[in-house]
């Protein structure tokens, strides 16, 4: 049976989440600077990120500056980190799969996080100018993020596809295939190494059917071959 739908997570699939972090910090030290004219926030905040410890890192990195601060200024930093226009890029291996995809197949997204962050994010790739549907779960409220089968249904509705012929590709085996798989859909996990969950294992049930390194290697599943094997995609 073929496939009438590739559905992609975003945050480590399409996008990386460090590169959406460092846009984030850049534009909390911007917006420090014009406020207090802290300097270095930037780095200080990279630096946190990078360690074993990632938690209150607004807090952690005012403290390392002496930069005094109360609730609501680290209630402005995590606004403003949110809100932001994001810089960010599609991963290579995305744009080569997306623009191989495109017109071949129906196309659709599926993405948890806080919806101004989000949608903020969709904006700046332009993805609805390359997708039928994007699903963003926080507009069905925290209660239906995933794994909740509530914008696995959506998706499948809007796409107008049926559960048995949609394929989903993330990167958290923890909420990412569960329910697709119980739904019927087909499921890849793309594994990049460097992502949270990367190595990760978990309970049959919570794996994909397909571990995939890179995107390229979508070609390599055997419901997307005919997908690849058109004239001048397969390379």
């Amino acid at each position: 049976m073929g496939i009438d739908a590739v559905i992609f997570d975003l945050d480590d699939t399409l996008i990386s989440e460090r590169e959406y972090a460092m846009s984030g910090f850049r534009a909390v030290g911007e917006w420090l600077k014009g406020r207090t004219g802290t300097e270095r926030f930037f780095e200080t905040a990279v630096a946190f990120y990078h360690s074993s410890d990632k938690s209150r890192i607004f807090n952690r990195s005012l403290d390392v500056l002496g930069v005094p601060y109360d609730d609501g200024v680290i209630a402005d930093c995590v606004a403003c980190y949110r809100e932001h226009r994001p810089d960010i890029q599609l991963l290579p291996d995305a744009e080569w799969a997306l623009s191989r995809l495109e017109g071949r197949v129906k196309l659709g997204l599926i993405t948890d996080g806080y919806l101004e962050t989000q949608e903020r994010k969709v904006q700046a790739l332009s993805l609805r100018d390359r997708m039928e549907a994007v699903i963003l779960t926080d507009l069905f409220g925290r209660d239906n993020w995933k794994p909740s089968p509530v914008p696995y249904e959506a998706v499948s509705h809007m796409l107008q596809a049926p559960h048995s012929r949609c394929l989903y590709i993330g990167d958290n085996p923890a909420k990412d295939f569960i329910t697709a798989n119980r739904l019927g859909w087909m499921t890849v996990h793309i594994d990049r190494g460097e992502g949270v969950y990367s190595g990760s294992r978990y309970t049959p049930d919570h794996e994909a059917h397909y571990r995939i390194a890179r995107l390229q290697e979508l070609r390599d599943i055997p419901v997307l071959r005919p997908l690849f094997r058109m004239e001048g995609l397969y390379a």
